[in-house]
């Protein structure tokens, strides 16, 4: 019984630290903020950090609200970009400045927000990213061979295909002389 009590105790501890982590809070004012040394701030961090990345459903809430999260910053520059046009219309230099700087301060925050939640496994985002390249280019090569089938429709595919490649790609496009 006592060393169930000690684990709940532990588990309770961490959840404490996490929160001020989670908060923006360094481990330096974690510690100080919660009277406890300083280096197990650091190990009940890095403990909670194997925990979340060794469970799929803490990984999946996680990636869940860190989408959410990214969505409400998108909001909020989106609102202060409407604040900052106001101002602009209403001369009001003042409003404007502060306006860019909260626009600022959010992305600043958002950005932190997001390297903090590279514990969630940047390996994964990566393969992600790949497999998204990968479906990308063959979605591209069945509008190449359509377009090689079907000259009626050609040009078209093939502007929109050069409107949305890459700066150094070059798409050609071949005109069939009959």
């Amino acid at each position: 019984m006592s060393k169930d009590l000690e684990i709940i105790e532990h588990l309770d501890e961490i959840n404490k630290v996490v929160e001020e982590y989670l908060k923006g809070s360094d481990p330096t004012k974690i510690s100080k903020d919660l009277s406890i040394p300083r280096t197990r701030v650091v190990a009940h961090l890095n403990e909670w950090k194997v925990m979340v990345s060794a469970n799929d459903a803490i990984r999946s809430r996680a990636k869940e609200a860190l989408a959410a999260a990214d969505a409400h910053y998108g909001k909020l520059i989106s609102k202060s970009y409407e604040v900052i046009d106001e101002a602009t219309m209403n001369n009001n230099l003042s409003a404007k400045t502060a306006g860019i700087k909260l626009v600022l301060d959010i992305e600043a925050k958002r950005i932190e927000m997001l390297q903090k939640a590279g514990l969630l496994e940047n390996k994964e985002l990566a393969e992600e990213m790949l497999e998204i390249e990968r479906r990308q280019e063959i979605l591209v090569e069945i509008l190449r061979d359509i377009a090689k089938d079907h000259p009626q429709v050609r040009d078209l595919i093939m502007q929109r295909l050069s409107d949305i490649s890459k700066s150094d790609e070059v798409i050609t496009i071949v005109h069939d002389v009959q």
